[in-house]
């Protein structure tokens, strides 16, 4: 198997991330709602481990846009989290399966955040960054499920019709 990246591939995924920071800046105006969730299960399942390269030029350009604070540090492993969960279930189709895992992915994404605060904080504030959390995770959760039911089965067709992604 030939593991050596081409300068096709680096262009795609260097689009594949543009677009995954365009969605994520383009809705930031609604709190907790984002497509990043739903592209990076889609990328992840159409790319496989190619997705990693993608993912982390993404949370670089969040970085830059936004700062290097704490919350970027949860990003670096938060959607790797996403990303190797996706990579275990692959051979799941239904969408409504990755509505779930989505769906799950954005209740839990407070509680996954708040694990630097535990070694900072503490365990109590650890758990006060998570508490204080959960009204803004159950939007994440309903916007993820939403997000995934209404556009997981037409981006997926897209996506493995673009001649990269087909191998």
């Amino acid at each position: 198997m030939n593991t050596q990246l081409k300068i096709k591939d680096l262009a795609v995924m260097g689009v594949m991330a543009a677009i995954v920071f365009i969605s994520q800046v383009g809705l930031s105006f609604l709190p907790n709602i984002e497509l990043v969730t739903l592209l990076f299960i889609l990328y992840t399942l159409i790319i496989g481990k190619k997705v990693f390269a993608v993912m982390y030029a993404f949370v670089f350009l969040e970085g830059v846009m936004y700062g290097f604070g704490l919350w970027w540090i949860n990003y670096l492993y938060v959607w790797t989290v996403l990303c190797l969960i996706t990579l275990a279930f692959r051979k799941q189709t239904s969408f409504i399966f990755w509505s779930i895992i989505s769906g799950l992915f954005g209740i839990s994404f407070g509680a996954l955040c708040s694990i630097p605060y535990f070694f900072i904080s503490g365990p109590s504030g650890a758990f006060a960054y998570w508490i204080a959390g959960i009204p803004s995770d159950i939007t994440h959760c309903i916007g993820n499920v939403i997000l995934c039911l209404l556009l997981f089965k037409p981006l997926h067709y897209i996506l493995t019709r673009i001649d990269y992604c087909r191998g």
